[in-house]
């Protein structure tokens, strides 16, 4: 394995935005923020954690946990130099969360001294903690002498240094030897806050106009994307609630136009959405295509209503039905799709700056197995299939299993599929060249697969 260079600590631009103004003390919210990892690490998603906090403070513990996340390849390393036996999980869960948030001056929330004295507090104030309170007061007190030495030992760590599992780093390296290290360190960056303009309602300009009238600038990405200078929330987009603009990433926005390019866009197409939830890529597919019958599945019948809530906002009809794709006698009537958009199951590889915790959540089998279950709905879906018509294969992943492996070993079993010009992957940091799309500078993007597939018409 290629070692990485020593402790490129600069390698984040720009200092981390500050933790959110909160009522609670910060004991709290690193106690908070705690709790949240410990689930984490037993498996759990951090999104549906930062949920169950209390919302008052949830922002607070949001901003403290994602940083967190981006630092727990070093968190770990530095824990183990101050202690070769990991406490119990609450305690070890604190102790690395207060050496993620302040092993380097420049990145640190709070000043180091207050998150040291803070997190000690917080061990003090809760049960799980109290009886190792002592020792994390020890551990932090000799971080804080010792923090040049502890960080330099760990320089020669790349869990440490790149903040990433060694086998994710080591496939990166393997697939692309040329750009590993550039996706690892966009991978600790915040993501960019971009938009798709509803054109319904305005056009790219116009919306642009009113963003920067709000004092909110944003640059033309893609077709009828918008990618603001600074992220807000959502409630402050002028006409959110009423389906004028809808948050997503640049590298998704290309689904929809790419399906059915070249072809008109208001004939009643049949189309289905194979596994649409939260609804992002149904309500643009009827934005591009306002005609189309649309079928919008998922195998959760609780997201089936987030899709069904995103395509109220935005105004527009489709079939929404909780049922398994890769189970067509369960749910398909029989009619041939023209169209069908398989954006499949993956390893989230492409969006772990939005997801830090995927990286520690993911196995080294799992991007693999998620592959044949790809492999599975592509079989599955592709008799439905009218002939002349095209089905998208998508994910959110930068690994090669979940992408162009897959697709190769599609092409070999079904002679009657073409693929068609595609964009392959999509990586983070490299605007891509020759995209089948107008408008295919997309900025800043996420990580993503595509390839466009038409059946025989024979």
């Amino acid at each position: 394995m290629t070692q990485p260079p020593r402790s490129p600590r600069p390698s984040s631009p720009s200092r981390p935005t500050r933790a959110p103004k909160h009522s609670a003390p910060l004991w709290q919210l690193l106690q908070l923020t705690a709790t949240v990892v410990q689930a984490v690490r037993a498996g759990r998603s951090l999104t549906s954690q930062i949920e169950a906090v209390p919302k008052d403070l949830r922002p607070g513990v949001q901003s403290l946990a994602f940083q967190v996340m981006r630092q727990w390849g070093r968190a770990i390393a530095l824990r183990e130099q101050l202690a070769s036996k990991a406490p119990p999980p609450a305690a070890d869960a604190l102790l690395c969360t207060a050496l993620a948030l302040c092993w380097q001056d420049a990145a640190a929330p709070y000043p180091v001294h207050t998150l040291v004295n803070q997190a000690v507090e917080a061990a003090r104030q809760q049960r799980t903690t109290q009886a190792q309170s002592g020792f994390i007061n020890a551990c932090l007190r000799r971080f804080m002498r010792e923090r040049e030495a502890l960080v330099a030992q760990t320089d020669a760590n790349p869990q440490a240094v790149w903040n990433h599992p060694l086998w994710w780093i080591e496939r990166l390296q393997a697939e692309y030897p040329a750009q590993w290290q550039s996706l690892l360190q966009m991978a600790q960056l915040p993501p960019p806050m971009s938009l798709r303009v509803n054109p319904r309602h305005h056009s790219v300009a116009q919306y642009q106009a009113q963003l920067l009238a709000l004092g909110m600038p944003a640059k033309a990405v893609g077709a009828t994307g918008l990618q603001l200078d600074k992220a807000v929330p959502v409630h402050q987009l002028p006409g959110f609630a009423e389906g004028h603009v809808s948050v997503q990433d640049a590298a998704a926005q290309v689904a929809a136009p790419l399906l059915l390019q070249g072809r008109e866009a208001d004939k009643p197409w049949r189309i289905l959405d194979a596994c649409a939830a939260p609804g992002g890529k149904t309500g643009h597919l009827l934005a591009c295509y306002p005609q189309a019958r649309v079928l919008a599945l998922d195998v959760d019948a609780s997201r089936c209503q987030r899709i069904d809530q995103n395509l109220q906002r935005l105004g527009v009809q489709a079939e929404v039905r909780a049922a398994d794709a890769a189970q067509p006698a369960s749910w398909w009537d029989g009619e041939s799709f023209d169209a069908i958009l398989l954006d499949a199951p993956c390893t989230a590889s492409g969006i772990v700056r939005r997801h830090p915790d995927v990286r520690w959540l993911r196995r080294p089998t799992d991007s693999e197995q998620l592959g044949q279950i790809q492999a599975q709905l592509l079989q599955a879906l592709w008799p439905l299939l009218a002939p002349g018509g095209r089905l998208l294969y998508c994910t959110c992943s930068v690994f090669r299993s979940e992408g162009d492996e897959t697709l190769q070993a599609f092409l070999q079993r079904n002679t009657n599929a073409q693929l068609l010009p595609s964009p392959g992957h999509l990586i983070p940091g490299h605007v891509p060249t020759g995209l089948p799309v107008m408008d295919n500078a997309l900025g800043e993007h996420d990580g993503f697969y595509y390839a466009l597939l038409e059946k025989d018409r024979a």
